[in-house]
């Protein structure tokens, strides 16, 4: 065992949170508009990678993974992110659609859960987001089959590098195993870090299609 780091002193591990509070009687009515007020102040006050999220998925026999992936968009439909389609992840999507997503930002002691069903966006919407990216971020797509193994880096390497030549010159294709999805909302907390880890914890809840707003212990 590490004299740096060992079982007693991850215990001890710990700091003091700060945050100002959350009342239910104060927050938006729209979970939405909840979300977009948190992740503006995120953006603006430049917080790194401000839309990482943590995507959990789980299998068809409930068996779950998790990975951090981003946030390309937000809209009255849901989340969207984008993926290889024959990841672990999609694969998991397509036995099971439902998901959950976790964001964090620790400056502000703030992280925001959602639950809710993923769905594949429309080719067309995938298509014009691929164009979006950077050409290297493009060909990456391409030259990536995505949760299987490589040999080694080199084969991943010299994949780019072939697809790079192929490609020179002309536009770079979406492909037919790459595109986005959205996660449909159904349940949202609002968690805020407060001294004494007394948290607020305000969720949100769909029920007949309107939202109601709870208070949950921390």
């Amino acid at each position: 065992m590490s004299e740096i780091i060992n079982k007693e002193k991850v215990a001890q591990l710990r700091r003091v949170y700060h945050g100002k509070g959350l009342d239910e009687k104060d927050v938006k009515s729209d979970p939405m508009e909840q979300f977009e007020d948190w992740f503006e102040a995120a953006v603006e006050n430049n917080l790194v990678d401000a839309n990482a999220m943590t995507l959990g998925t789980a299998n068809k026999d409930g068996q779950p993974s998790s990975r951090i992936v981003l946030l390309k968009g937000f809209d009255e439909r849901g989340f969207i992110f984008y993926t290889n389609y024959n990841s672990r992840k999609s694969n998991e999507l397509d036995e099971n659609p439902f998901a959950a997503l976790c964001f964090y930002w620790k400056e502000f002691d703030r992280q925001i859960r959602i639950r809710g069903e993923v769905d594949r966006l429309p080719r067309e919407e995938s298509a014009d987001y691929f164009k979006s990216r950077p050409r290297d971020s493009q060909i990456g797509a391409w030259a990536s089959h995505q949760s299987d193994y490589a040999e080694n880096r080199e084969e991943l390497e010299q994949r780019f590098k072939t697809l790079e030549e192929k490609y020179e010159g002309d536009d770079v294709p979406l492909p037919d195993f790459w595109g986005g999805y959205v996660l449909d909302p159904v349940c949202y907390e609002f968690w805020q870090g407060r001294p004494s880890r007394m948290h607020d914890r305000i969720v949100y809840e769909k029920n007949n299609g309107n939202w109601e707003i709870k208070r949950l212990y921390p």
